[in-house]
């Protein structure tokens, strides 16, 4: 059976937004096309600038968790951790990164590069689970 039956039409967007397409395994297309939900971290800055230091930072090898601790400007900053969020309850430009993010950890994160804008700042996202 083909695995991905009816798949043209419901990605459009979302597959060539991020640049990272490297970093899914396969699997990401089929994940975002149904999933109703993500268990999403974030780094929130409200200036471009921290953003990308935090970017290079987390690409040197620091834990994505740690350098949300560090930079992120918002209530999510212990680890940068939201939780599960379900669709419709983001805003569009983060909502549309994180359902095309592929799942990662924390050891080995696949997050938005470069940072995602919206009305609250910039925001660098990385998704651990979806349903």
């Amino acid at each position: 059976m083909p695995k991905n039956k009816g798949g043209g039409g419901g990605g459009g967007k979302g597959g060539k937004g991020g640049d990272k397409s490297k970093g899914a395994e396969g699997g990401g297309e089929k994940q975002s096309k149904g999933g109703t939900a993500v268990k999403v971290r974030h780094i929130l800055c409200e200036k471009q600038s921290k953003a990308l230091e935090a970017l290079e930072k987390i690409k040197s090898g620091m834990k994505f968790n740690e350098v949300a601790a560090t930079y992120s400007e918002d209530k999510a900053r212990s680890g940068g951790d939201l939780g599960w969020m379900t669709r419709g309850s983001m805003v569009g430009p983060f909502q549309e990164a994180a359902f095309a993010l592929p799942t990662s950890s924390l050891a080995n994160p696949v997050y938005t590069d470069p940072p995602v804008k919206t009305k609250f700042g910039y925001h660098i996202i990385m998704v651990e689970g979806k349903k």
